[in-house]
């Protein structure tokens, strides 16, 4: 054995406990003597031999970490499911509970509404960088614990309750939600219309209109034509299912009646002021608590609507391009036949 033996040992024992180094060195250099040996046996001299016979062995880090059976990698095949599963639990439930306290405690302060978005923005970034380093390092943690009987941390074995139901035939769940959305639109549409007589199941509006009587000039009619065209939405997603010209109109439907609906609301143009006047509006503080919740819930319910479509739409063009596919490889499996 040379100094270039020694070093390569020393490489692989300096990475793992003390306890264990004395062993390794003893184990590694009688591996090594072994393929020296080997090599001088085919034919090589001594020195080169010892060079092909560490060579072979690869780097000494990789080595000692076999040796130790310590993973090389931040989270292994042992918890990676369980940490991806509970990693999206976590930021589908904290992402959005940050966002929406975040908007009302900016909308309470009376921040204007881009700089609730800016903070909104800011804190979803935070609390995921948050949210995924803190999960992966307790992970990466409980892969590097040794524990009692080979087990380690938490364990969480996969069992027939985790599968995921089959989906319902396209044909009939598209249906179900056209049938939903047209009955929807239909009674929304008449609640606009028949508003403006009062709203006889509120005592205080039995004959005072809810919405300002000024907006039968443009902005009623306007959102009544945008229910139309609603419709005539959920008529193509049920003819074609969800693609992604249809979120391209879901975009722009929701754009188009969340700005305008919100400008009307912050700026006292949306309800009638008789109407507030029957209501007892503003109810002490709780005013501005009550504006702040309404506007972050309709901007979370068209962001969600957005996102909802977009997704749906990514998952059906996979789904496409999955069934060419496999039509493509029977088809070359039947030409190879």
């Amino acid at each position: 054995m040379t100094i270039l033996t020694d070093r390569y040992v020393w490489a692989a024992a300096r990475t793992v406990p003390e306890h264990q180094r004395t062993e390794l060195d003893r184990e590694l250099r009688e591996r090594i003597g072994d393929a020296t040996d080997a090599q001088v046996e085919a034919g090589l001299a001594p020195a080169e031999a010892e060079r092909a016979a560490l060579t072979e062995l690869g780097d000494p880090a990789a080595v000692a970490a076999q040796y130790i059976d310590r993973p090389l990698q931040l989270i292994g095949p042992k918890y990676y499911l369980t940490w991806l599963r509970l990693l999206k639990l976590l930021l589908a439930i904290v992402l959005p509970c940050a966002a929406v306290g975040v908007a009302i405690a900016q909308a309470i302060a009376g921040e204007n509404v881009g700089g609730i978005f800016g903070a909104v923005i800011a804190v979803v970034i935070s609390a995921g960088v948050h949210v995924a380093f803190w999960t992966t390092l307790v992970f990466a943690i409980l892969e590097r614990t040794p524990a009692p009987a080979g087990r380690r941390g938490v364990d969480m074995p996969w069992t027939l309750d985790m599968l995921p139901a089959l989906p319902e035939p396209a044909k009939a769940s598209r249906l179900a939600e056209f049938i939903t959305s047209v009955v929807f639109l239909v009674v929304f549409a008449v609640v606009l219309v028949l508003q403006q007589f009062g709203l006889p199941w509120v005592d205080d509006l039995q004959s005072v209109p809810l919405l300002a009587p000024d907006l039968w000039s443009f902005w009623l009619p306007y959102f009544i034509a945008l229910i139309g065209a609603e419709i005539l939405f959920a008529v193509g997603l049920y003819l074609w299912g969800w693609n992604w010209w249809l979120a391209g109109a879901n975009l722009v439907l929701n754009v188009a009646f969340t700005v305008p609906a919100l400008w009307l609301f912050l700026t006292g143009q949306l309800i009638n002021p008789a109407a507030l006047e029957a209501m007892r509006w503003p109810w002490g503080d709780a005013g501005q608590i009550i504006v702040a919740i309404v506007v972050v819930v309709v901007v979370a319910a068209s962001a969600w609507d957005v996102v909802d479509g977009a997704i749906k739409a990514f998952r059906a063009q996979r789904t496409i391009e999955s069934a060419t596919s496999d039509r493509g490889i029977r088809e070359d499996l039947r030409s190879a036949r």
